[in-house]
């Protein structure tokens, strides 16, 4: 959230200049890089300087160590490392993100560290925010900013223990003269605190000030079902996710709602929408840093998340989506229902040689770039000319982070060095309705009210029915609705149906599974899904077997139950936080 309340930061952004951290011997005991005290920043605006600080590493970059592998889309952890994508590029270039396509990911691959410090570098505002708070004077509502601040430090620890499992809880007591701390200690009832103290505290909206990215009781109350979902605690989560649906706002004061069009939800002209609970915010042409080593507010994560040669940016086709992904998107000819068992049987959908010519979910072309596929408004899709090595990254390009060519200028940041054209001004969803609405279909199966969760799901599905919000060929793109204005020659043979009946709650549970892949697909969330529901192995050992003769990367792949749930502790904050002999961190089992 590198902007929240543009004219608020710019009086603050020297302050928190000086306040950066710099690295010592823990990656949690970092003292000031300059020489403010904090008793300087003890005012209003002060506090709310550093709020914004912390609010600055919601995208994952901005902090010493930072770099695509830490942004919080979460392309390599999320995605990479479960069967909806593919590293992309050359398999040599970025090989720490490779290590995850086959699961041979060690403690001292690169991406661990950067994932790790940006979090934690995110956790220590946080806390300066609340240490500073309690010798600051003259401050109207140091309830909510402390609720944010609390939000905030929830959130970044949610990261790092959906990713390393085994982590420190960090709150403002460790200092460096209180080094007391282990990573074998549970944090969950942690985070629930911080959490339960947010909702206790935070507005129900920010409609007053217009501050659109700030975090409010809503976004506090789904982040907290999030946590509860992890947990398995789905009756506590379904009461959160209730009254979520029925009452949440958004920060700007607007009830919760599927937008009417699916693409809407990826589109920079309508970023924080009645769809959006909690976002990343971005923004471009600001005058932030758009070389390496700066700290730039487009979102940095996704940088080399674009077609390879051409189209919107200039490079890396990073993040192919996967040819097991793209068959997901069938469905039955008759009841436009998914295969939910069989999807992977038969032809490839896109196969260069032999193409599937049958029925298509119509969200297919809007997570996924196809060979002869209108592209947005970059015209249709070219294939393998987009894609830099097809051996290794099959033929398909990612499509939600990327913006359309009459948007280019001014949601990128218009130049012709590489990066900054990839750069974008797209906010990062991190939890979006569609997200809250099936969290509530899975409580709803496991409690389970098979009809709740059914209805639930086909809310979504309702949405991606509407033709209105499909892809059409010979059509102009309409760049502010993420529509096609002419709508008469869709652009495949889509089908979709709503669900008739869910027979069991083995039924229930499996549909639900498969919607939250093709809804929520590219955005970060499935592998973490597949660890929490416990079938990670049984997925990707089969999907694995499916493409080892095909996919360089899948070879010997191979993901290993009790190990590979969670990626390494970095070694190096192994060695530097353990170097006087005594053992804070530990090792994840495995490694």
């Amino acid at each position: 959230m590198k902007k929240i309340n543009y004219k608020f930061l710019i009086p603050v952004s020297l302050v928190l200049f000086l306040v950066i951290a710099a690295c010592s011997k823990s990656f949690i005991n970092k003292p000031p890089l300059g020489t403010l005290s904090p008793s300087i920043l003890a005012s209003e605006t002060g506090v709310q300087g550093l709020l914004i600080g912390a609010y600055s590493l919601v995208d994952g970059a901005g902090a010493a160590g930072d770099g695509t592998q830490s942004g919080t889309s979460n392309w390599p952890w999320g995605g990479v490392a479960s069967d909806d994508a593919y590293k992309g590029s050359d398999p040599s270039d970025d090989a720490d993100v490779a290590a995850l396509e086959d699961w041979s990911i060690i403690p001292t691959n690169g991406s661990l560290t950067s994932k790790w410090v940006v979090n934690y570098a995110g956790i220590q505002r946080c806390n300066d925010v609340l240490k500073v708070m309690r010798i600051a004077t003259g401050i109207s509502d140091s309830g909510s900013i402390a609720g944010q601040a609390r939000f905030l430090r929830a959130f970044y620890h949610i990261e790092l223990q959906k990713v390393f499992g085994n982590i420190v809880y960090a709150d403002e007591s460790i200092s460096p003269t209180n080094i007391n701390f282990t990573n074998t200690a549970p944090v969950w009832p942690s985070i629930e605190g911080d959490l339960n103290f947010a909702i206790a505290n935070l507005p129900d909206n920010w409609s007053s000030t217009g501050e659109v990215g700030r975090a409010n009781v809503w976004a506090a109350k789904a982040l907290l079902a999030k946590a509860y979902m992890f947990q398995q605690k789905y009756a506590a989560a379904y009461t959160l996710l209730q009254d979520v649906i029925a009452n949440g706002k958004t920060a700007k004061g607007d009830k919760y709602a599927l937008m009417p069009h699916y693409f809407s939800n990826f589109n920079p002209a309508q970023k924080n929408s009645p769809e959006s609970v909690f976002a990343a915010q971005t923004s471009v042409q600001d005058g932030s840093s758009v070389d390496w080593g700066g700290t730039p507010n487009g979102d940095y994560g996704d940088l080399l998340n674009f077609p390879y040669t051409a189209g919107p940016g200039a490079c890396c086709g990073f993040y192919n989506p996967s040819q097991d992904l793209a068959n997901a998107y069938k469905t039955d000819a008759t009841t436009g229902l998914p295969l939910l068992d069989t999807y992977f049987q038969g032809l490839n959908v896109s196969d260069p040689t032999t193409p599937y010519v049958g029925t298509l979910d119509p969200r297919i072309d809007w997570a996924i770039g196809r060979k002869g596929i209108p592209y947005l408004d970059w015209g249709p899709h070219p294939g393998d000319a987009w894609i830099r090595n097809p051996g290794a990254d099959g033929h398909f390009s990612p499509k939600k982070n990327v913006y359309a060519a009459s948007q280019k200028n001014f949601t990128d940041n218009g130049s012709a060095y590489w990066a900054p054209t990839e750069l974008v001004a797209n906010n990062i969803n991190l939890i979006r309705f569609a997200d809250v609405i099936l969290w509530a279909a899975e409580c709803a199966a496991q409690a389970g009210d098979l009809n709740a969760a059914m209805g639930y799901v086909n809310q979504v599905r309702t949405r991606a029915a509407n033709p209105t919000g499909w892809v059409y060929s010979n059509s102009d793109y309409d760049a502010a609705n993420a529509i096609y204005k002419t709508q008469t020659t869709p652009a495949d043979n889509y089908k979709i149906g709503l669900y008739t009946s869910f027979p069991s709650q083995a039924y229930a549970l499996e549909a639900i599974y498969h919607e939250r892949r093709i809804e929520l697909s590219m955005e970060g969330h499935r592998f973490f899904d597949l660890v929490r529901w416990g079938i990670a192995g049984t997925v990707l050992n089969a999907y694995y077997d499916r493409f080892r003769a095909t996919m360089p990367l899948k070879k010997n792949a191979h993901w290993t139950a009790g190990k590979n749930e969670h990626v390494p502790i970095p070694q190096s904050e192994i060695d530097n936080v353990n170097s006087d002999g005594k053992k804070r961190l530990v090792q994840n089992p495995g490694y």
